[in-house]
């Protein structure tokens, strides 16, 4: 499988998600640091690195719902790519991968093209906008009104996470912005 065709068919997806204004209404540089900081994850490995910017992780996600949905993993392409007006896209995309076929331990959820778009507000560059874009098939016997009650507290809990892991971050200095515009939502 052409891994990397994939991943920059992805972002360019995701890219034409945040383009799209007919009905749609950065975290840190490096996923790797992800689970230092994303709560939902009980393990986030990169399990293959393609170029810098391509990589292939396997996730395993906390259960939740208090206990109702039990921990899904993915095996996901990861691309993030920097666009012209300091834009940024991490997209992801679930793919098999030689070595990590599902197993009894966890039921194999899949994500259809998603992801993550960061760019500054045009009306004041110091500050961020952070659309999110999800298309995850959690796979299971979940009856779809358990999945439609927990996703958006879920996503809440996301953007609450990725908030406290940039205020850490920028507080030791371990990490870095591309380009100059903060990623780090800032309290008026």
């Amino acid at each position: 499988m052409d891994y990397k065709a994939v991943a920059q068919q992805t972002s360019q997806e995701v890219f034409g998600y945040n383009q799209e204004t007919s009905g749609w209404k950065v975290i840190k540089n490096s996923p790797r640091n992800r689970i230092t900081w994303d709560k939902s994850l009980k393990a986030y490995n990169v399990i293959h690195s393609i170029d810098s910017g391509t990589l292939i992780c396997h996730t395993i996600t906390q259960s939740f719902a208090m206990g109702s949905i039990s921990p899904r993993d993915f095996i996901d392409v990861v691309h993030i790519k920097y666009y012209e007006g300091n834009v940024t896209i991490i997209s992801s995309k679930s793919v098999d991968f030689p070595g990590y076929p599902p197993t009894s331990d966890y039921i194999r959820g899949y994500n259809h093209p998603c992801g993550y778009v960061c760019s500054p507000l045009k009306e004041n560059p110091a500050y961020s906008k952070l659309v999110m874009f999800v298309q995850t098939e959690m796979k299971g016997k979940l009856p779809p009104s358990v999945i439609e009650k927990t996703m958006p507290s879920n996503l809440i809990n996301f953007v609450l996470n990725a908030k406290d892991g940039l205020r850490t971050c920028k507080a030791s200095s371990g990490c870095g912005n591309h380009n100059t515009h903060s990623t780090s939502p800032k309290k008026k």
